[in-house]
């Protein structure tokens, strides 16, 4: 454990050269985190640190962000990282976000979005409109201000990533995240999906976009777990706690989700347009599972058609019943 308030892991990711991830993978670029002042955004930003990029930091937690700051720091070296106070939500803040990175590093390579409040969390019915207002607010209005921010820059350069840590779109026992939390989350999904259409193929333009899902399974402080809306009648408890990762002795560390991110990263181009979960992530980089006996294996998936993708929310379930 990483000798700071932040209760991290170490990184050292050495072992997974094999998969092209190394500390030159990302050498030269400048990666924009927000929310990365905790958990699996900090966990992003640490890992990209290591691989080479310089890293700005993007965070309403003054306290947190500074700390992030200073540990990336130390373990890479002075003026690595940059922490911005920023309020994703307020275009303004987003424009000085913008300014301080282009001011401290010249330009913004990768764009993670990451930002959210899973205290929004509520049922559709027991929640007043003013939450769905905020997370669509964090989630979409956020992620438009920063595509707007540093996605041109790219263009010009024809070089550059777009991604965003998705989840379910629309509530689902026992995932993390209720109603109002997914809807925000199912908004920035589209606009991401809609942002690579727009961009075309990723070897024109020279950016790749895509979604990665943390799939609710990344460690993090089980204190400041929101209260989960309620179950369906007879639905399974769920215990987060006692929860592990398929091949994991346990819930995976942030770092380890860096990992999958880095790796999701260095082959965007071949995921733009598209979205994959964290599970898959680590089994196409044939991560090294602690747990083989619970580890999962390779997904018998195809993927989507242009239509197909643009249909999937519209196709919720299984329509009429035989």
């Amino acid at each position: 454990m990483v000798d700071t308030f932040l209760n991290i892991e170490p990184v050292d990711l050495e072992y997974l050269a094999f998969a092209g991830i190394n500390k030159n993978s990302l050498k030269g670029e400048t990666a924009v985190v927000t929310g990365s002042a905790s958990n699996v955004g900090l966990g992003y930003a640490r890992v990209l640190a290591w691989a080479g990029a310089e890293v700005v930091l993007a965070d309403l937690n003054d306290k947190n962000g500074a700390e992030a700051e200073r540990v990336i720091n130390e373990e890479n070296g002075a003026d690595v990282a940059l922490f911005v106070k920023c309020d994703v939500t307020q275009e303004s803040d987003m424009k000085n976000l913008a300014a301080k990175a282009f001011e401290k590093f010249g330009k913004v390579d990768l764009l993670l979005n990451n930002a959210m409040n899973m205290r929004l969390n509520g049922p559709v019915l027991g929640s007043p409109v003013s939450d769905l207002e905020q997370s669509f607010a964090i989630s979409a209005k956020g992620v438009m201000y920063a595509i707007k921010e540093f996605v041109p820059g790219m263009r010009e350069r024809k070089h550059g990533v777009v991604t965003y840590s998705a989840t379910q779109f629309h509530f689902m026992p026992p995932m993390v995240g209720g109603a109002i939390y997914t809807a925000g989350k199912a908004a920035a999904t589209s606009l991401i999906m809609s942002l690579a259409n727009e961009l075309g193929p990723a070897k024109d333009s020279g950016i790749g976009v895509f979604c990665l899902t943390p799939a609710g399974v990344v460690r993090f402080d089980l204190s400041k777990m929101p209260p989960m809306p309620p179950r369906p009648e007879g639905a399974p408890k769920f215990d987060f706690a006692s929860f592990g990762m398929p091949g994991f002795n346990g819930m995976i560390t942030p770092e380890v989700g860096g990992a999958a991110m880095l790796y999701c990263i260095l082959n965007a181009k071949q995921l733009h347009g598209s979205g994959i979960i964290l599970n898959d992530a680590l089994v196409a980089m044939d991560y090294p599972f602690p747990n083989k006996a619970t580890a999962p294996k390779p997904s018998e998936f195809r993927r989507l058609t242009d239509m197909e993708l643009t249909m999937t929310f519209c196709i919720m379930g299984p329509g009429f019943a035989n």
